[in-house]
């Protein structure tokens, strides 16, 4: 029978709290990057005789950075069955028997601090090197990660530059006082922050201020070999990435102990040496090709960063030209592939900026020459003949 205000009857409760719970599963959990409903977060769903509902979310730590944003998701999902104003969310927090379950399938049956990511991974693993600092390798891993995301690839990025780092930076993980955004602990397990569609792990995200009210990301991390080789390891065993088509690490310049424990964690990554224009880099910049590949790793190309530009008289090669073929052509020599120089990417006033920013190139200027070259640079890893996740690389220019 109608109401009297001309509304339709409310739906019989349990059919109604089956529908609110079946819009939840639209909710994504901002961390893990999986719906709700999956990760058992919803403790329940009641629907009164008047229509209205009530749902009870479980969190998985007391003080989650993702809270807000859960509530107003469900919220949202929720009253797109119910009617606006309809709904109520309340939020609890997981026992840790609950945890501890929500761990054990995530880890989907591997046990404890194990390396998803070595040989017999489905998951790409791509590392960035470099001869010496300040060619701008980090502004390109970054940039990269964000390219190949874009794509629809699930994407990691670890920052292994522990003395050096500067990825949280670059992708807008520091606030105006300099600290970096906090991976979520669940348990043993680390949940890495996400930003532009990477997840993305940094030393630089446990770093605390030396003095209060100073920057964490002023703090210099002073650690020998050992430290760095077991700071590499709890990122690649302790944080959940999720199913990932491409793991991107972003490697310390030089030849030191990382690029070699690389070689010990992730003897299967595919190697990306970033160059400069002039000549006298290129020594410098094969040797750091020649480590890699006396760990038994493949390279795959060479990237030259700050190439020339367009000027108003012409290309201005501010530093040289020709490093970057120069690096490829030598490395070519101790493989049976040659090795390619995927790109030159110009020096760009709108690359500089959106690192500042922390909004890269590729986001905040795809027009531009550099976000052009590092898209091109993309669309050719993403076409090396490799299946991933299940499934090939879509490699498509966008």
């Amino acid at each position: 029978m109608p109401r009297p205000d001309g509304a339709a009857p409310p739906a019989p409760a349990d059919a109604l709290a089956s529908s609110v719970l079946a819009a939840l599963a639209s909710v994504i959990d901002p961390e893990i990057r999986r719906p709700i409903t999956e990760l058992d977060m919803v403790e329940s769903v009641r629907a009164d005789d008047d229509g209205r509902v009530h749902v009870v979310i479980r969190l998985t730590i007391v003080g989650c950075p993702a809270a807000d944003r859960i509530e107003r998701d469900v919220l949202q999902a929720a009253e797109t069955v119910v009617g606006a104003g309809r709904a109520e969310v309340t939020l609890s927090v997981m026992t840790p028997e609950q945890r501890a379950a929500l761990t054990e399938r995530l880890r989907g049956g591997r046990a404890a601090r194990t390396n998803p990511f070595g040989p017999g991974s489905l998951t790409r693993v791509i590392a960035i090197t470099s001869g010496k600092g300040g060619v701008g390798k980090s502004t390109i891993t970054a940039n990269l990660a964000v390219a190949l995301a874009a794509r629809g690839l699930s994407v990691g990025l670890v920052d292994a530059d522990v003395h050096g780092f500067s990825i949280p930076g670059l992708l807008g993980l520091v606030d105006d006082h300099g600290n970096a955004a906090r991976p979520t602990r669940v348990d043993e397990m680390i949940l890495p922050p996400v930003a532009h569609g990477v997840k993305v792990i940094s030393i630089g995200m446990f770093v605390e201020p030396t003095e209060p009210g100073g920057r964490a990301s002023s703090v210099a991390v002073a650690w020998r070999g050992p430290m760095l080789h077991r700071t590499l390891n709890q990122f690649l065993t302790d944080v959940y990435f999720g199913d990932l088509d491409v793991l991107l690490v972003d490697l310390p310049p030089g030849t030191g102990d990382v690029a070699i424990s690389l070689g010990q964690l992730l003897p299967n990554a595919e190697v990306v040496v970033v160059t400069t224009p002039q000549p006298a880099a290129a020594d410098v910049a094969e040797r750091s090709g020649v480590v890699a590949r006396q760990t038994g790793q493949r390279i795959v190309g060479v990237v030259e960063n700050m190439a020339g530009f367009a000027g108003p008289d012409g290309v201005v090669e501010l530093f040289g030209s020709g490093g970057g073929a120069l690096v490829a052509d030598r490395l070519s020599e101790g493989q049976d592939a040659p090795v390619p120089l995927l790109a030159s990417v110009p020096l760009s006033i709108a690359l500089r900026q959106g690192g500042d920013a922390g909004t890269p190139v590729v986001v905040s200027a795809p027009d531009d020459p550099a976000a052009r070259a590092i898209e091109q640079v993309a669309a050719q890893l993403a076409a090396l003949p490799r299946s991933l996740g299940g499934r090939r690389l879509d490699v498509s220019v966008r």
